[in-house]
């Protein structure tokens, strides 16, 4: 974002404008225990070229997943992006395009959207897609809320082991309505039950059982996926009211967690329930194929008491980047390159298994499981990373948690394995 110096007087004139008396009262509504006292811990002033040589330094410190071999998953994923989509992304039409309101203007834009709801659909196998979401946690957070109004209801089941960030901010959602709350159990007051599938350990479960409990209780049945190119492998979730989850593994780096890009799709009976955007189909007065905004439900555009919810940021962009790379995998690509990253994980399963003492915890898995170690796992990850391999994430006091995709070679499967015989030596 560009710096925009002001002057006092003009600081004094927009703080008229607003009829405060200073900046301080613009926080008023912060808790005092905020605030910082003193001066933040941060480097005096500095000139530019200063600046670019600390902050230069600081990211020095960090190191790429492409240094060295990476195993590390837990709903964010180390893929291959074709130089193509960053080509596309980057020309001026959709780098600088916000929200097409004006359709006449924005053919292209809507058109992309239009089509990655298309893919998103038949992934999920459900009838309709919405146009994106922030990312995985929110996208699953909405779907408890659009449970929450169909049934009208408040209690939520969580079936399987969640992504623990997507639980917190499920919790967030949660602490803010009326009576919501967490059982155990599908019961007449359970407006949902989430099935994380693969889950966070890796697992991946059928849905038939859920989808009969659901059927009994009238509760609504959401599937989250978090890794969503094992939908190239693993059946659709058709048995689903809502499946949604993060869409980064096609077309978007890792980026430190962001920004990264929700899908949310469900079943056409409850089109008006969607939260955000849909893109629809249409002719325009010369009956030529046109694209419009069909649907918008948020507080933005309709009366607050009639709109699902007020998720606004435009994630267009990282559409975008999803549809490009989803045009030049097409199906048959998709589903290889699910194969591939299955495959993979497989051999370093094989290769882990070898191992005196350790012992592959996840039965059923696409491309991450559960090792569990006869030594406490921290330690372990610390020894390998003085190695440079990122082996993964400790779930555990002796579990780690590892992911293999398409960028993982037979050399990395063989160092990691080669460390970890040497660390637990």
């Amino acid at each position: 974002m560009r710096y925009l110096p002001q002057t006092k007087k003009n600081r004094e004139a927009m703080l008229e404008k607003i009829g405060v008396n200073s900046v301080d009262d613009l926080f008023k509504d912060v808790p005092k225990k905020a605030f910082v006292k003193g001066q933040v811990d941060l480097p005096e002033h500095m000139s530019e070229l200063q600046v670019e040589r600390t902050l230069g330094n600081y990211a020095n410190q960090n190191r790429p997943a492409i240094s060295g071999p990476f195993f590390l998953g837990a709903g964010v994923y180390h893929h291959h992006i074709p130089s193509t989509v960053d080509y596309i992304i980057q020309r001026s039409e959709f780098l600088t395009a916000y929200t097409p309101y004006q359709p006449e203007i924005a053919q292209g834009t809507l058109q992309m959207i239009y089509e990655y709801q298309t893919m998103i659909a038949q992934l999920t196998g459900q009838d309709i897609a919405n146009a994106s979401l922030y990312d995985g946690a929110t996208a699953t957070a909405e779907a408890v809320l659009m449970a929450m109004r169909l049934t009208k209801r408040s209690k939520v089941v969580l079936a399987t082991s969640l992504n623990p960030q997507y639980k917190d901010v499920l919790d967030t959602y949660m602490w803010v309505t009326e009576n919501a709350g967490y059982v155990d159990d599908v019961s007449e007051d359970v407006a949902a039950v989430i099935v994380q599938t693969p889950d966070f350990h890796g697992n991946v479960h059928g849905l038939d059982e859920w989808r009969k409990k659901c059927d009994e209780t009238g509760a609504k049945l959401i599937v989250v996926v978090t890794e969503i190119l094992s939908l190239g492998l693993c059946p659709a979730p058709t048995q689903a009211d809502i499946v949604c989850g993060e869409g980064q593994s096609i077309g978007l780096p890792m980026s430190y967690g962001g920004p990264h890009l929700g899908f949310f799709a469900c079943r056409e009976e409850y089109l008006r329930q969607i939260p955000g955007r849909l893109c629809g189909e249409t002719v325009d007065a010369d009956g030529k194929r046109a694209f419009v905004l069909t649907l918008s439900t948020r507080e933005q555009h309709i009366r607050r008491e009639k709109a699902t919810s007020n998720i606004c940021t435009n994630q267009g962009l990282c559409a975008l980047a999803f549809t490009v790379h989803m045009s030049l995998l097409g199906e048959d690509g998709f589903k290889t390159l699910s194969q591939i990253n299955h495959a993979q994980a497989g051999k370093l399963a094989d290769a882990l298994a070898k191992i005196d003492g350790v012992k592959i915890e996840t039965e059923n898995f696409f491309n991450e499981f559960v090792v569990s170690l006869p030594k406490d796992a921290q330690e372990i990850c610390d020894a390998l990373a003085e190695k440079n391999i990122t082996a993964g994430l400790v779930v555990g006091e002796k579990d780690l948690l590892v992911a293999a995709t398409e960028m993982t070679t037979e050399s990395d499967i063989e160092a990691f394995a080669s460390a970890l015989k040497d660390a637990l030596a």
